[in-house]
C-alpha cells in the first residue's frame, strides 16, 4: 500500500512533465522534454525504492522532541515541571511489543513528571495486544498517568480500548477535567468521532475550562488539533495528534487542507499555546516519509 502510493505520487508529476513538454512541442514545433516510457517505469521504481527504504527506516526511529515554555503559574517549590507526551501509538498488527517496549525506555529515560496519551493508542482488535500494556503500567510518574480516546480507539471498541488504556496505568479524561492540587489543571476532551461530527462540542468546552482554577497552568488535550476560538486565552497549553505530521508525502499537503496545525508548536494568541505531537506509531503501511514519529518533552519552567 506505501509503496503503490509512492509509486503512484512519482508517476504523477512525471505524467505532468510530459504534458508541459506536448505543450511546448506544440509551442516551438519540434519534441522537448520528452521522456521514453522505459525512463518513465525506472525512474517512479527507483523513486519508489529508495524512499520506500527510507520511509521504513524512519519509520523505526523515534525522535525525542524537546520545548521549554516559561510560565509564572508554577507553584514557587517546583521551578520546573516535565510533561511527556506520547500520541498515535496505534498498537495493532504492525506497531507490536518491541516498538512499544522502544518507546517504554525513551519515556522512562526523560524521567517525565507527568505522562500524556492523546489518543490512538490503540489500532486494532485488542488480540495481538497480549504482553504489551506491562511495559506503560510500569512508568509511574509523580504527578501520574492521564489519556484521552482517538478516532481508533472507537473503530476498534471503545470499551475495549478503555479498559486497556485503564490497564496501562492511565487515568481516562472523557469530557472530564482532573486537577492536580496547586499545580495544574488538566482537561480532557474525547475525539470528535464520538460526538458525531469534525468539530468539538463548544458549549461542553466552555463549561470545563470555566470550571478549572485561573491561577493554575491548564493543559487541555483534544486528540485532533482542532482550536476552539472562543478557548482561546481560557487556557494555556493545547496538546493534540491525529494528523502523523502526514507520515508520507504527499498526504501531509493534504492533511494541511484540513488541519492548520499539522505538526510542532504554534503560538496562538492571549498566551494560548498548541503542540501537535506527529505520533510515535504508524496507521496503515509501517512507513514514514518526512515525518518521523516522535515523544515529546515539554518542560514548564518558572518565568
Amino acid at each position: 500500500m506505501g509503496l503503490l502510493l509512492l509509486f503512484v505520487s512519482a508517476s504523477f508529476v512525471l505524467e505532468v512533465y510530459r504534458l508541459i513538454g506536448y505543450m511546448a512541442s506544440l509551442i516551438v514545433k519540434k519534441k522537448v522534454l520528452t521522456i521514453s516510457p522505459l525512463a518513465f517505469v525506472l525512474i517512479a521504481a527507483g523513486y519508489t525504492v529508495i524512499v520506500g527504504i527510507y520511509s521504513w527506516n524512519e519509520a523505526r526511529n523515534v525522535r525525542v522532541e524537546h520545548i521549554t515554555i516559561k510560565t509564572d503559574k508554577l507553584p514557587s517549590d517546583i521551578p520546573k515541571l516535565r510533561i511527556v507526551q506520547i500520541s498515535d501509538v496505534h498498537m495493532g498488527e504492525f506497531v507490536g511489543k518491541a516498538r512499544v517496549n522502544n518507546i517504554v525506555n525513551i519515556i522512562k529515560s526523560v524521567n517525565p513528571d507527568i505522562l500524556i496519551s492523546t489518543g490512538d493508542l490503540v489500532d486494532g482488535q485488542l488480540h495481538h495486544f497480549s504482553g504489551m500494556y506491562e511495559g506503560l503500567q510500569s512508568i509511574r510518574p509523580p504527578f501520574g498517568k492521564f489519556a484521552i480516546l482517538g478516532n481508533h480507539e472507537y473503530y476498534a471498541g471503545v470499551s475495549q480500548a478503555e479498559d486497556f488504556t485503564r490497564k496501562c496505568g492511565f487515568i481516562i479524561l472523557n469530557n472530564k477535567i482532573q486537577n492536580i492540587p496547586g499545580l495544574l489543571n488538566i482537561i480532557g476532551i474525547d475525539d470528535a468521532v464520538y460526538q458525531g461530527g469534525a468539530k468539538s462540542d463548544t458549549a461542553l468546552e466552555t463549561s470545563l475550562l470555566n470550571q478549572a482554577d485561573k491561577n493554575l497552568f491548564t493543559l487541555i488535550l483534544k486528540h485532533r488539533p482542532i482550536v476552539t476560538n472562543s478557548s482561546i486565552g481560557h487556557f494555556d497549553l493545547q496538546l493534540s495528534g491525529h494528523t502523523h505530521g502526514g507520515q508520507i508525502f504527499p498526504f501531509n499537503l493534504f492533511v494541511k487542507l484540513q488541519f492548520p496545525f499539522v505538526a510542532g508548536f504554534f503560538n496562538l494568541k492571549s498566551g494560548s499555546m498548541i503542540y501537535v505531537n506527529r505520533g510515535a506509531g504508524t496507521w496503515g503501511p509501517p512507513m514514514r516519509f518526512l515525518a518521523p514519529p516522535e515523544v515529546t518533552v515539554i518542560d514548564l519552567v518558572k518565568k
